[in-house]
């Protein structure tokens, strides 16, 4: 019986499947948007194989919050607090915008409601909550045909009773609830209050999906189902139900996971990822380690919680080129999607990235998705014509600049992760994956002078691969609130009302073992614990992964931390930790994707050849900076390359999932798991 990743990409849904002898199979197919589980259930009938579980990255909770389509929401929160989420931060990301337009909040003003109480920092009752202010504000709720509530109440992180008697009251209704002392119980009430209500407004929508998908499992005899996470583990559908919101980035967190795995057995752990999808490239940078973030946006809303440490642009496959009033030419961020998709495809009429890919020869139309997609060179070069004009008429000039756009806006995301941050890309490896990466991996480790380019054996579906090898994760958080001095002291008014470090840990990994066990997990868990610190008068917080609860452990971590971030630290400052998070970790079944590597595949891949690799076909292919040249070119078989074989650019490589370019004076070899390892010029 085998175990199978699912990744549900805007463009295609991939799949990743590993049997018990380690043997692989892949597929993609177009993705489904109206309903995502038409395409993966699709694809697993295609597959024709005995599955015992079904791993799956999910896009629902976020598109439905980019595109505003989820559940008819209401808030009930403390007296004075309803504005809340229009409020917010007051932060401007455009800040020479002159007309900024803000998203209007998911909660419209009538469905933003107020309750009469109050408790104060320590959590002690201000102001009781009326019994029956709740019954009556539930009653309007219930007139006003919501859907979902979400309920968040000032330092409830503290003392939830409050919420607890809302939530019951609503659940007695058969109401759908988000209460934020269980999505997340950390101060900031702007952060948490938005949490709170994008929980409530995506759980109905991702519920349902979730009981469609495992019903169609079910009638194919799978009766296993997982969710990946926004942390890079995976969670129970009924988890996933509950806390959807802690779902928005999972597709990216599989990625990271994916490739970070597949980088550290080939013996690289210091990389830089590169995930080219079809509507958004998501890149992260991993010194030895996956890092992680306790906040991320989706559809400029702020989402607090474990993430991977992942930035997304919109610059994928299917982003849209046009060229703007002031004659300039943009790329992206909108994109073609699955439908009508690219001009290639046959439905679409405007270019995107990937018609330029075509236009230039780099996408051989009869190898596309194994021949199973009929690519229309045409259609890619009309629909470049229409914005040829300002290149002298010329598609494949029009074609270079569009490429030359879309790496530049990848390029300044690579940046940012990277040299922004203090780290040296050159010092790093490049893993190019999803189904365009590899097209453009060569040029842009060029531009940012990696020296080593790895694209894994299936790229096109590597982030389904980290679904399938994602091990089961549960993270319980709380806040603190406890200022350490250097000596290691504590002292401040959270000292009154926290309980010992080593208590609360303990009380958080009780409750996730206790909440593992009902969702059906029972395999020892591995117990992971995070703290959230900043130097008092600081606005924000460093997460530090700690095996030491001891003031004299931690600290000189957070020192180290806030050194490597920022270039400076002080360890004679007090030190404040804010939240504690307890991640309880439980092993996948299958973990190690060097057995991957090195297993037997479907696909007949061999691993011991040194021969000169023989090309499968040569024809043209434009490269070069400005007019594009065309190079006659080889183009090779990706299946048929074994260990040890090398290459020298240009050079294409076609497989069912991706495509590889060896750009010229790039060199490539096969490494002993399958990899290819590309090296720039004089690098070799």
């Amino acid at each position: 019986m085998a175990i199978l990743g699912v990744d549900t990409g805007g463009t295609f849904t991939d799949f990743y499947l590993i049997d018990d002898s380690g043997g692989v199979a892949v597929h993609k197919r177009a993705s489904t948007p109206d309903d995502p589980a038409r395409a993966i259930l699709d694809g697993i009938a295609e597959l024709a194989e005995q599955i015992a579980e079904v791993v799956h990255g999910s896009t629902v909770a976020t598109n439905a919050i980019i595109e505003r389509k989820g559940a008819r929401t209401a808030l009930i929160t403390t007296r004075g607090f309803r504005d809340v989420l229009v409020i917010g931060r007051q932060n401007r990301p455009k800040l020479y915008d002159l007309s900024p337009q803000r998203e209007p909040p998911l909660v419209p003003d009538e469905l933003r409601l107020e309750a009469t109480e109050r408790l104060d920092y320590h959590g002690d009752v201000l102001q009781a909550i009326d019994p029956a202010e709740i019954e009556t504000l539930l009653d309007y709720v219930e007139q006003q045909g919501v859907e979902s509530l979400a309920v968040c109440f000032l330092y409830s992180f503290v003392n939830a009773e409050h919420e607890r008697m809302v939530e019951e009251a609503a659940r007695r209704r058969g109401m759908t609830v988000s209460a934020s002392y269980e999505v997340l119980p950390q101060h900031r009430e702007y952060e948490r209050t938005s949490t709170t209500v994008a929980n409530a407004y995506v759980s109905p929508v991702m519920s349902r999906y979730l009981a469609r998908l495992q019903e169609g499992l079910l009638d194919r005899g799978i009766e296993r189902l997982r969710v990946m996470s926004s942390s890079g583990g995976s969670m129970s559908p009924s988890a996933a139900g509950r806390l959807a919101v802690r779902t928005a980035v999972s597709g990216p967190a599989g990625g990271v996971a994916g490739a970070f795995a597949l980088a550290k057995a080939a013996g690289c752990e210091r990389i830089v990822t590169l995930d080219m999808g079809g509507t958004s490239t998501d890149v992260s940078l991993c010194p030895a380690r996956i890092l992680e973030t306790d906040e991320t946006s989706v559809g400029g809303l702020p989402i607090r919680g474990g993430t991977v440490d992942v930035l997304s642009v919109g610059a994928g496959g299917g982003s849209i080129a046009r060229i703007d009033a002031g004659g300039a030419l943009k790329v992206g961020p909108e994109s073609a999607g699955a439908d009508p998709g690219p001009a290639c495809y046959g439905k679409g009429l405007e270019p995107t990235v990937t018609d330029a890919q075509v236009a230039l020869g780099r996408i051989a139309a009869e190898h596309f998705l194994g021949g199973r997609m009929a690519i229309r060179t045409e259609r890619a070069m009309e629909a470049l014509e229409r914005i040829s004009r300002a290149f002298g008429g010329d598609a494949r000039q029009a074609a270079m600049a569009v490429l030359r756009v879309a790496n530049a806006n990848m390029e300044a995301a690579l940046r940012v992760v990277s040299v922004e941050r203090g780290f040296d890309p050159r010092r790093f490896t490049l893993v190019a994956f999803g189904g365009a990466g590899p097209l453009h991996a060569c040029e842009l480790a060029e531009r940012l002078r990696i020296p080593r380019v790895l694209v894994p054996p299936y790229p096109g579906v590597l982030s389904a691969l980290g679904m399938a090898i994602a091990p089961v994760v549960k993270e319980m958080s709380a806040s603190v609130l406890l200022r350490f001095e250097a000596d290691g002291t504590s002292r401040g008014a959270g000292a009154r009302r926290a309980s010992p470090l080593r208590l609360m840990r303990d009380e958080l990994e009780a409750r996730g073992k206790a909440q593992l066990k009902g969702e059906g997990f029972s395999r020892r868990a591995k117990v992971e614990t995070v703290l959230d610190m900043r130097y008092t008068g600081q606005s924000y917080e460093l997460p530090v992964r700690v095996r030491s609860l001891e003031p004299g452990v931690f600290l000189p971590l957070f020192h180290r931390a806030h050194r490597e971030r920022y270039g400076h630290s002080d360890a004679s400052r007090v030190v404040e930790v804010v939240n504690m998070r307890v991640k309880l970790v439980v092993a996948a079944r299958v973990s190690s994707p060097a057995a991957v590597g090195r297993g037997p595949s479907r696909e007949g891949r061999p691993y011991a050849s040194r021969e000169k690799p023989t090309p499968i076909e040569r024809r043209d292919v434009w490269f070069g900076e400005g007019a594009p040249k065309a190079i006659e070119t080889p183009f090779f078989d990706r299946q048929g390359l074994g260990a040890g074989q090398r290459l020298r650019g240009p050079a294409v490589l076609v497989q069912m999932d991706c495509t590889t370019v060896v750009a010229p004076g790039w060199r490539a070899e096969v490494d002993e798991l399958g990899n290819l390892v590309m090296t720039g010029p004089g690098r070799a």
